[in-house]
């Protein structure tokens, strides 16, 4: 399905949640109708308790709060939180809270990865970030590399559309009578701003492949540039190709991946891809100042994306997702600058020389842990013949999720 862009939108990038959660605190603050949030991780660490205390005050002075977590990334969120956001009156489930370790069918794969916000129905926040601390990771990790964006304008009504969509599905499932939405119509919103945008969901009925077509789209007419930064990058043949293409044409493409990793076996499969990459005149990055858990991209300088969608099989097969496309040179400008400075400050390029002298017990590694990603694509239910169907992907461990 093609982006709905609309015009009209005033959108500002949060790097981090250094950026991220004074606005969205605020946002909350400021709340007088309806909270919907969303969130893979919802970590007890200082961030989650802070955003916890600001939600039970918003429900205590009459907002509606809705609140959706995972229940794989969220696990403990039932335990750490739940009493006290019900006790406060808000309105909080858990999405698939059922995990079995030695259940490996695909829809345990089938994960709640958006992170968003709504508020109102008149601000948006969508991107990377978890509901969780910078600094909530092991010390040489520390501080968290990540990208959302506050959104103000007519595109939050295309958000709030997908969030009341999730939270009845939810509350259908979970027999959350209490919980149903009243039916209403969303009322317009002015514009606020100059920028066009468009918000993309991935979900496993109508809208598929809508942020996969979208970069593929942008790719395919790309001219000049291609950036790309995102934490958890395994092509499939579709993208690849689109990649080599626009190299083809002399576009210049520099990727920016993780070079501190919590799932090594993905960070070694994506390394088994350099070569090729390299070879086809592709710059990749390795951020090694800290954990970068970002999935962004700004193509031509005026195509940008900020969301929670990486680009491997985990996102763009079988977890629902959110993207913020934006058509805006300003915009594209101000997140162009944000990785280039990354790339600058943390990050290490990779050299074809470098990468063949290494010995063979770590290219034979890289290459088992290729194979073995793909294979467990199998085990849950989407080997080959899926692969030729949804834009064939490698798979992922499903006992240790992406976030």
């Amino acid at each position: 399905m093609a982006p709905d862009f609309l015009p009209g939108n005033r959108i500002t990038l949060l790097n981090s949640g250094r950026e991220y959660f004074p606005a969205l605190l605020a946002a909350i603050d400021a709340a007088r109708d309806e909270i919907f949030l969303e969130s893979y991780i919802y970590a007890n660490d200082p961030v989650g308790q802070r955003v916890c205390h600001a939600l039970c005050q918003a429900a205590r002075r009459g907002v509606t709060v809705n609140v959706t977590v995972d229940g794989f990334g969220g696990r403990n969120f039932a335990d750490d939180f739940l009493p006290t956001l019900t006790a406060a009156g808000v309105r909080a489930m858990l999405f698939r809270p059922e995990i079995s370790t030695f259940h490996l069918r695909r829809h345990r794969l089938r994960r709640l990865h958006r992170k968003l916000a709504v508020i109102d129905g008149r601000t948006l926040f969508v991107g990377g970030i978890n509901i969780v601390d910078d600094d909530n990771a092991p010390p040489d990790m520390c501080p968290r590399y990540d990208y959302a964006v506050q959104v103000d304008g007519p595109v939050v009504q295309q958000a709030l559309h997908a969030a009341r969509r999730i939270w009845e599905i939810v509350s259908w499932v979970n027999f959350k009578r209490r919980f149903r939405l009243k039916p209403g119509r969303p009322s317009p919103v002015e514009a606020t701003g100059n920028q066009t945008a468009a918000f993309l969901i991935r979900d496993n009925l109508r809208h598929r492949n809508d942020i996969l077509h979208a970069y593929l789209d942008a790719i395919a007419e790309a001219r000049d540039e291609i950036l790309i930064a995102n934490a958890y990058f395994l092509p499939g043949v579709r993208f690849g190709r689109a990649l080599q293409a626009a190299a083809k044409r002399g576009v210049r493409i520099t990727i920016l991946l993780q070079g501190k990793t919590d799932h090594p076996m993905l960070r070694f499969a994506a390394q088994a891809l350099y070569t090729v990459a390299l070879s086809n005149g592709i710059r990749v990055f390795e951020y090694e100042k800290s954990f970068m858990h970002a999935k962004v991209a700004v193509i031509d300088g005026e195509w940008a994306t900020v969301g929670s969608s990486n680009i491997d099989p985990f996102s763009l097969l079988l977890a629902k997702e959110a993207n913020l496309v934006v058509r805006d040179r300003d915009f594209a400008r101000t997140l162009r600058r944000s990785i280039l400075d990354a790339i600058a400050q943390g990050a290490r390029e990779m050299r074809a020389d470098e990468l063949s002298e290494h010995g063979w017990p770590v290219r034979l590694l890289r290459w088992l842990s290729y194979g073995l990603v793909r294979a467990l694509v199998g085990l849950t239910g989407y080997g080959p013949k899926h692969w030729q169907a949804d834009e064939e992907m490698p798979g992922i461990t499903p006992e240790k999720l992406p976030e």
